[in-house]
């Protein structure tokens, strides 16, 4: 398995296009759920746990993301095909896999 550069808590490049709302990044909402898609290992950061529209949705680079929510670091590890969510901000995110459609 290959490493993250130094300081970077990611294995994907700072400039891995990632998904998540407007909401989030307008500094409207805060991301509650994360899932780290298994097919493709893509990254998606919601506010809510319920899916946002096609309006609502924005792609940005993994470390734009970084900068906005400086936690989801603490997600890196996260395996592909899991999710991750917390109740609040400063809350502890809970870890399971996703399940399966």
């Amino acid at each position: 398995m290959a490493e993250a550069k130094s300081g970077w808590p990611f294995l994907d490049p700072p400039n891995t296009a990632v998904f998540t709302t407007v909401r989030i990044l307008d500094g409207d909402d805060r991301v509650h759920y994360v899932v780290h898609d298994e097919d493709d290992g893509a990254w998606q950061f919601h506010a809510l746990r319920s899916a946002a529209s096609v309006r609502d949705a924005a792609v940005v680079g993994l470390g734009n993301m970084l900068t906005l929510e400086p936690r989801i670091g603490e997600l890196a590890d996260l395996p592909a095909g899991w999710r991750a969510w917390r109740d609040d901000e400063n809350g502890p995110w809970t870890r399971a896999p996703k399940p399966e459609a």
